[in-house]
């Protein structure tokens, strides 16, 4: 396989070198030899930058080892890709993968599994990550995901428009859909616009990210277990599908609105209230917008939230070698130990230690979310769901007529089950 070549994976080796490998000729271990670890992800733009940092922070710490990156694109191609390569054994030492895609690689042997003595060695222990965020790296009774971060979908608020409105206080109070359409309402008076930016159209993961924090609010679950039916609430996704398509009257929100539409809405100050996630932050942040944000209230009776979180993994290699190995547990340890940096992008930091740090604690509005983890919830586990696969696509195709106005909740809803049961019924491909 190819490894493409990037002006980041150039960067990062020259950087690598500069803060490694040139000190090591002054240091009194200048004969030890410094192994060359491979890191593969799929960080561009801002986190792209936070995550070369951190690569070179740790890099610089003369540990016996040099990291270099390469940087792949974001979605099939990069899962493709990294399905390949642990199929062939010429996997990289490391790799992120999200946690809602360990389903499909787990199983197959595509991931060799994590071992938990050896990262008590470097200080990384089950006691230091949210319950629910370590489970979700577990198969088969086997570690084989570290988490660094939780990435939910939250609520945002422009703070000077909710002060004209005077919902201020409405808006850490709302539990119910009545009670939330209501401050939107209020929010539309003073933008005379919109009250709430949603964009959805074309983009099923947007869809989904909401309807699944919705219909979990209702206390629903749904199982999918290859070679049984869906095991789903149908009238609790009616509920859910029902409120949304409410909110998108063209009034509270516009019926037809995209991701790029209903961010530069909000950050015009034609909204009050936008539906996004934590990676929006540094956009918000640059435009000196005056917000902040908190989870998305709990409408429905049960504490719910929709996120996904970026994790490390092992792909399998034909050849393993255990200084390798070893130097591979040390990255990821110094990386999560480092990881308030990661914060800065809104992230919500899966190593505890430092999301209890002062540091992290005066970080705002991101120590506003930092409990979603305790009630997290993620896609279910089955091989061809999670970021970047086809699974949100099967959503849109099904739901968007709903949300657009013209389609049957009830519906539309059958027939994503429908698409599920298809595919339940098909054996992994892995």
């Amino acid at each position: 396989m190819t490894r493409r070549i990037s002006r980041r994976n150039l960067l990062s080796g020259a950087a690598a070198l500069a803060g490694g490998g040139l000190l090591l000729g002054c240091s009194p271990n200048a004969s030890r030899s410094t192994a060359e670890l491979s890191y593969w992800h799929l960080m561009t733009g801002g986190d792209g930058t936070v995550m070369a940092g951190l690569v070179d922070a740790v890099n610089g710490q003369n540990l016996g080892f040099t990291a270099t990156q390469t940087v792949l694109a974001w979605g099939p191609p990069y899962y493709t890709k990294l399905a390949m390569a642990s199929a062939g054994g010429r996997a990289p030492d490391l790799a992120i993968m999200h946690a809602s895609r360990i389903a499909g690689y787990a199983p197959g042997g595509l991931l060799e599994p994590w071992d938990l003595d050896l990262l008590a060695e470097v200080g990384v222990r089950e006691a230091d990550f949210p319950p629910l965020v370590w489970q979700k790296g577990m198969y088969d009774g086997k570690l084989y995901s570290i988490a660094l971060d939780t990435h939910p979908f939250v609520l945002y608020y422009n703070t000077e428009h909710a002060e004209k409105a005077r919902v201020t206080d409405a808006l850490q109070s709302m539990k119910s859909p009545e009670e939330f359409t209501e401050v939107a309402a209020k929010l539309q008076k003073v933008t005379g616009k919109h009250g709430l930016s949603y964009g959805y159209l074309g983009d099923g993961s947007q869809m989904w990210r909401l309807f699944y924090t919705l219909y979990r609010q209702t206390g629903a679950e749904m199982k999918l277990v290859p070679g049984r039916p869906a095991e789903v609430d149908e009238a609790a996704a009616v509920k859910a599908l029902t409120f949304v398509r409410s909110l998108l009257n063209d009034t509270i929100a516009t019926r037809s609105g995209d991701g790029g539409t209903a961010t530069s809405e909000f950050l015009h100050g034609e909204s009050g209230l936008l539906f996004g996630g934590v990676w929006e932050l540094p956009v918000l942040k640059d435009a000196k917008l005056p917000f902040d944000a908190r989870p998305i209230p709990t409408l429905f009776g049960t504490d719910a939230a929709y996120a996904d979180s970026h994790t490390f993994v092992l792909p399998r290699q034909s050849k393993v070698s255990p200084e390798r190995r070893r130097h591979v547990y040390q990255m990821v340890a110094e990386i999560l130990k480092r990881s308030v940096s990661w914060a800065g992008a809104g992230h919500i930091p899966a190593y505890q230690p430092v999301v209890r740090s002062a540091e992290y604690q005066e970080l705002k509005p991101q120590s506003n979310y930092v409990d979603i983890p305790e009630y997290v919830n993620y896609d279910p586990d089955v091989w061809f769901g999670g970021a970047g696969s086809d699974f949100h696509n099967y959503f849109e195709e099904n739901v968007q007529g709903v949300y657009l106005g013209s389609g049957d909740p009830a519906a539309g809803f059958e027939g994503f089950v429908k698409r599920l049961n298809e595919l339940l019924d098909r054996p992994q491909p892995v």
